[in-house]
């Protein structure tokens, strides 16, 4: 299921936009012409035998030891190339929209994310991005808010 499909389900306005490809959430920023912290990066992590999205301002990254806090586990590490492909199979590895729900994870979402109007994400491909509002993104994907992010 992609997330312009559950989008149009649910009724919840938002913008496509076609951009150069861009494999990195500083170069979506960058071709949209936002602040990295306009951008929600995802990062999926994995603990055990559950994945769960992370979600952070593009300018960070993911501190496994807060996750590992945040979720009472310690064996937290970054999903593989492979397990990407896996979880998230209408994607391309990197593109991953930052709603775990599409993917039946759990979302966290690190308190610092610019609590802007409007967020703006990958859609599944490197030249497709989602413009949506904050409070739609949030209601679709339930996230636990935490301080999960390192660095930036």
């Amino acid at each position: 299921m992609n997330l312009e499909t559950v989008l149009k389900e649910k009724g919840i306005p938002f913008e496509k936009h076609t951009h150069p490809r861009a494999y990195t959430a500083q170069e979506l920023a960058q071709a949209e012409h936002v602040t990295g912290f306009m951008v929600a990066k995802p990062v999926v992590v994995r603990a055990g035998d559950e994945f769960l999205m992370c979600v952070v301002a593009a300018p960070k990254h993911v501190d496994l030891e807060r996750v590992g806090e945040v979720i009472g586990r310690p064996d937290v590490r970054l999903a593989t190339e492979i397990e990407l492909t896996r979880v998230c199979p209408d994607c391309e590895v990197g593109a991953e929209p930052p709603v775990g729900t599409l993917f039946g994870m759990r979302t966290i979402v690190d308190i610092g994310l610019e609590p802007d109007e409007h967020l703006i994400m990958q859609a599944g491909k490197h030249t497709d991005s989602i413009k949506m509002r904050r409070e739609d993104w949030e209601r679709v994907c339930e996230p636990t808010r935490a301080r999960i992010a390192g660095g930036g």
